[in-house]
């Protein structure tokens, strides 16, 4: 006696192999495959316009492929600020470059800083004021060669006397082609502490006297 099972009723009973489930998303190597091939499929004489390539990408990135880049991106963006964070932090006492034209003097007296030459000169000088435009001190630094020239102010006024601690602006200038001409120039202060910023303000030191400036200004630590 032969047995007969129907395999309508096989099917109702769930019982019959299933077939498989269609991929419904897009994987990371989905997109980067998509993005390749028509790269190298698009007609070279009519490459496609940056606006096109964008509006696909942008349509690409509603697939959990392109959410698990944008994770790996992230985390790449989490370990490189940390890094920034640990060597901004190293930076606790040591004494650093960064433009500006104010410095901070402390108790002991005098300040050093620099300023930038863009060519020959045969005369430079650096004018020391108080906040109040009061000149403290003026160097006359002499013939000097392109690049960045370095200065140093002992804290001593023009009337032999030390000057009180506290905040100095900085000028300098240089004869260039017979005229008088302003130039940049960079401060020297201490840092103090390192503060990890949020958002877009990022990393910032704290300067002994001068306030937090951004980490990324930061030129030359000594």
């Amino acid at each position: 006696m032969s047995t007969h099972i129907d395999s309508s009723v096989v099917s109702q009973l769930g019982l019959g192999q299933q077939a498989p489930k269609k991929k419904t998303e897009l994987g990371q190597d989905d997109f980067m495959k998509l993005m390749m091939s028509q790269m190298s499929n698009q007609d070279p004489l009519k490459p496609m316009e940056n606006g096109d390539f964008l509006a696909q990408m942008a349509q690409f990135s509603t697939s959990s492929g392109i959410q698990t880049l944008n994770d790996s991106f992230g985390q790449l963006s989490n370990s490189l600020y940390s890094s920034q964070a640990l060597q901004a932090s190293s930076l606790i006492g040591r004494t650093v470059q960064l433009p500006g034209d104010t410095a901070y003097m402390e108790k002991q007296g005098g300040f050093n800083g620099a300023l930038e030459l863009p060519v020959n000169s045969p005369e430079v000088k650096v004018t020391i004021s108080d906040l109040s435009g009061n000149v403290v001190k003026q160097l006359n630094l002499g013939a000097k060669q392109p690049g960045q020239v370095e200065f140093n102010w002992d804290g001593i006024g023009s009337d032999g006397e030390p000057a009180a601690a506290g905040k100095y602006n900085i000028t300098a200038q240089a004869v260039i082609d017979g005229k008088d001409q302003a130039l940049n120039t960079v401060i020297e202060a201490q840092v103090e502490s390192v503060t990890l910023g949020n958002g877009s303000s990022g990393l910032m030191v704290n300067l002994a006297g001068l306030g937090a400036a951004a980490f990324n200004e930061v030129k030359q630590i000594k």
